[in-house]
């Protein structure tokens, strides 16, 4: 007997259940690499979510670039909503701004309007909206602070062409810098509120300001809301301390630089202060005080609580 003998007959070709066969292999193939890439596409984003996080990373991006948004839109209220979403390319955070008025004035969208800041894998930050483009009267005021434009003799025409119980949003630009103590005596001395205090003279750009909503600090130091712009400035160079090399070119698509910052802290010298609660007769006086060297006024609304 031949080995062919032993062998089981052959069947017949099924051209069906071949093309069956062939379909269910065809399927397990790409279910198999559908699932690999799957669990390849979590690992690589729920990986890279953990990188992105790693440490106080998040933490420190809106410590910094949070913050630094809030110097670079001086003429906004700025308000660090909460992180968004993290992807294997970026990580985000919503801030919500709203335009810095005179006190009884209309603000248009009482929340504010939201905007998303991104940084990118590398740490990056992306495109960033508002800014000097936003092109507000308070940012105008203060682009304007060592320019030598509106004079007293200008601004006193301003302000005498306005009833003097309206409350104003104006800039108070010194003749010569201050020292913290000589900005908290003059403050003192006409019942003004320092909102914020630009620490550089900077014409025709945004200088460094800090105060009001643009804050920062997770160690107040006792005793400090004793005096609130000595306390300003302590949690501006707590800020600034935190800073790294590294942060600098992040900072530059803030108009911000490493350098600028901390000469501003280091000197602590106030060029010049925004209210925004001052009325138009007591900003006739400060006008007239010779450490003045001109008053700005950004905005004006009618206090209809004032007799």
């Amino acid at each position: 007997m031949t080995d062919d003998a032993l062998l089981p007959p052959m069947p017949d070709f099924d051209p069906r259940a071949t093309r069956r066969a062939v379909r269910r292999g065809v399927a397990r193939t790409a279910i198999t690499v559908l699932a690999g890439l799957l669990v390849s596409v979590l690992a690589a984003t729920v990986g890279s979510g953990m990188i992105q996080r790693r440490g106080d990373r998040e933490q420190r991006m809106t410590d910094v670039l949070g913050t630094a948004f809030k110097i670079y839109n001086p003429s906004y209220d700025i308000e660090v909503r909460n992180w968004g979403a993290t992807t294997p390319l970026s990580m985000s955070f919503t801030v919500a701004a709203r335009p810095v008025r005179a006190v009884g004035g209309f603000v248009e969208g009482y929340g504010g309007a939201e905007h998303v800041v991104t940084q990118d894998f590398f740490g990056h930050v992306g495109r960033l909206p508002l800014g000097a483009s936003a092109g507000t009267t308070l940012n105008l005021a203060l682009m304007n602070v060592g320019t030598g434009n509106q004079p007293k003799e200008d601004s006193r025409k301003v302000l005498a062409r306005l009833p003097e119980g309206l409350n104003a949003l104006a800039v108070v630009e010194f003749a010569t810098p201050l020292t913290i103590d000589e900005l908290t005596s003059f403050t003192g001395r006409y019942k003004s509120y320092a909102d914020k205090v630009v620490f550089e003279r900077r014409p025709r750009s945004i200088p460094i300001t800090w105060g009001g909503t643009t804050t920062w600090d997770r160690a107040p130091m006792p005793g400090e809301d004793d005096e609130p712009l000595k306390s300003d400035l302590a949690n501006f160079r707590r800020w600034v301390g935190i800073l790294k090399d590294y942060d600098d070119d992040n900072l530059r698509d803030f108009d911000l630089s490493l350098a600028r910052l901390r000469k501003a802290v280091n000197d602590g010298l106030a060029y010049a202060y925004v209210d925004s609660l001052v009325t138009i007769g007591e900003l006739r006086k400060i006008i007239e005080d010779p450490l003045v060297r001109t008053v700005r006024v950004a905005d004006v609304a009618y206090d209809l609580e004032r007799p």
